[in-house]
């Protein structure tokens, strides 16, 4: 079995979420909160959201998208707004245009609609996270699959979901480290592949470990 020349160094995540003083009432207000808010506000109501939802698989996959159609009744802008892929992202900056494009065309097209007030308020959140690391590496495939064994919620969102960003490729850590250092590209796109939205992260976890068994006993 190939032994890695660098190790998958395990880690995790811990977030402490702030409210800010921005507050969206209606739909212009929402376009103004995108433009103006800060990174850690993009990345809570989207990539985190994920996590904090990490059970459902059904209904939108974003804050902002959630709010629109729950609070504002706009179920159009709201697929629109649920329609952006995380995964196609290397920025905040990026996403934030697009998501603030989206409400800007909406506001335009409908001016009277972006002036009605919510049922209720949109509430800018921020995530600061800080990295943590475990006391776990993998040299080879089989300690990588051990890791995936014990690996807790939050600890799989930062190398599978949150990663992207830090990578600032359209992979995760496990791919990335896979097709680098063991040289395991099929196996690394069959990962990358997985989708995160139809899974939740404990089935999107065990679909790894599925392929990890199958590449270590064909």
């Amino acid at each position: 079995m190939k032994k890695a020349e660098q190790p998958f160094q395990f880690k995790t995540a811990s977030y402490l979420t702030r409210i800010t003083n921005q507050v969206a009432t209606n739909l212009k207000r929402l376009r103004e909160g995108l433009e103006t808010c800060s990174d850690t506000s993009i990345f809570n109501h989207t990539f985190q959201t994920l996590s904090r939802h990490h059970f459902l698989t059904q209904g939108f996959s974003n804050d902002f998208a959630q709010w629109v159609l729950a609070a504002c009744n706009r179920p159009e802008l709201a697929e629109h707004l649920a329609s952006l892929d995380i995964r196609d992202y290397l920025s905040l900056a990026a996403l934030r245009a697009d998501f603030r494009r989206l409400v800007s065309e909406y506001c335009e097209q409908n001016p009277q609609q972006a002036e009605q007030s919510a049922f209720e308020p949109f509430y800018f959140y921020e995530a600061i996270g800080v990295e943590v690391p475990l006391q776990m590496e993998a040299w080879t495939l089989r300690e990588l699959r051990d890791g995936l064994q014990n690996l807790s919620h939050a600890a799989f969102h930062f190398h599978f979901i949150a990663s992207r960003l830090r990578l600032q490729l359209r992979t995760n850590d496990f791919s990335f480290w896979l097709a680098s250092c063991l040289d395991l590209a099929t196996l690394a796109r069959r990962v990358n592949r997985i989708d995160i939205y139809t899974n939740t992260l404990e089935s999107a976890l065990h679909t790894i470990i599925g392929l990890v068994d199958r590449e270590l006993d064909p």
